[in-house]
């Protein structure tokens, strides 16, 4: 992809006839073939200096552009307009031969979401009416989407719910600025400075062998951090409302990063052959309550088990959810296009089509 930018001053007084010829061409520039994307970018702090920034997929689109009727007939228009001022404006090419580089680009494009929040959460009735609090569950949604997004294992999809998540991020932040609380710039900094925190190997001269002795000096850091916050436990800081699974696992990670962990892996399997013999016990002995219990405890030592293994258990028990889906909708449709309900199917009957579906995999 090609990307070129081009800055341009006016005198103010012309500052805004501009703004209305190029409102004009600008999105029918934008609609033709090979164009990624093309905007005219205003300096806050200039007002009279303006950003023509446009990305193109090749320079073999950008000449198709440049030979169409629109270009021909639009093109002497575009310079009479200039040639009509001559006073009122100079251009420059802002980079040579006008083309972005990577970090460029990205700043570039930050600029230009800040940008369009600012207008919508101004002119648009429902972001402007929106709050942290009415945000909450739809990013909520949104995180949802993107976990979902990459267990579909599609960029596309993935790149997509990565934009909607992101939108929150700004939307929370420009709501924080507005009651001066902070900005965007505050977040980005934060977490800046956490990061070069939490890795002294990286911006320090600390030492690690691996990944896991990263993962225990990050869990020590963060320790350190919440000492004087009122919140120096080791579990500090787990949210309540985490679903289950997860909440066990963040456990699990939290007690390891300070030693609370077993010597070799493999001696797991021990507690999990002790938790299954007990819930077993309470089964037997007709206790639910104790039967409930015992089996959390089941679960939460195949959860350590899959921690030490390398395994997410979200991710896996996800995957099975599906597989089990699919085999599911198999027998279903199957058993439909046979004119037979499942409830008229034996165990033995509804097995044979299982295992058909397990083949069709």
């Amino acid at each position: 992809m090609i990307r070129r930018l081009v800055k341009m001053t006016f005198r103010k007084e012309h500052t805004e006839d501009f703004v209305l010829f190029t409102a004009k061409i600008k999105n029918t520039i934008r609609n033709s073939k090979g164009c990624r994307h093309l905007d005219i970018l205003r300096d806050k702090k200039h007002p009279e200096i303006f950003f023509t920034y446009s990305c193109w997929d090749s320079e073999a689109d950008l000449e198709n552009y440049r030979s169409s009727d629109f270009f021909r007939n639009i093109w002497p228009q575009t310079k009479k307009w200039f040639a009509d001022k001559p006073e009122a404006w100079t251009i420059e090419n802002v980079h040579k031969d006008a083309v972005l580089n990577e970090t460029e680009e990205k700043i570039l494009a930050f600029e230009r979401i800040l940008e369009i929040m600012n207008e919508i959460r101004e002119k648009c009735p429902w972001d402007a009416a929106q709050t942290s609090e009415t945000l909450r569950t739809l990013t909520i949604e949104e995180t949802y989407e993107l976990a979902q997004a990459v267990l579909d294992g599609s960029a596309e999809n993935i790149k997509k719910e990565l934009g909607d998540l992101f939108l929150h991020i700004i939307f929370y932040s420009k709501i924080a600025e507005e009651k001066k609380q902070f900005d965007i710039a505050d977040v980005i900094n934060t977490l800046a400075d956490k990061l070069v925190y939490r890795h002294p190997h990286v911006f320090g001269d600390a030492e690690v062998e691996d990944k896991k002795t990263v993962s225990e000096n990050w869990e020590v850091l963060k320790l350190k951090e919440k000492s004087g916050k009122g919140r120096n436990t080791v579990l500090g800081g787990i949210p309540e409302s985490l679903p289950a699974l997860i909440k066990a696992v963040r456990m699990q990670e939290k007690v390891r990063g300070v030693g609370f962990d077993w010597d070799e892996k493999e001696q797991v399997w021990d507690k999990v052959k002790e938790e299954l013999n007990e819930f077993e016990h309470e089964l037997r002995a007709g206790d639910s309550a104790k039967a409930e219990e015992e089996f959390g405890d089941v679960l939460f030592s195949l959860i350590n088990a899959a921690r030490l293994y390398g395994i997410n258990p979200e991710n896996a028990l996800e995957r099975t959810n599906r597989k089990f889906m699919r085999r599911f909708n198999y027998l279903e449709e199957k058993t439909i296009k046979k004119g037979l309900s499942l409830k008229d199917m034996s165990l033995e009957e509804m097995e044979a089509v299982w295992q058909e579906a397990k083949k069709e995999e």
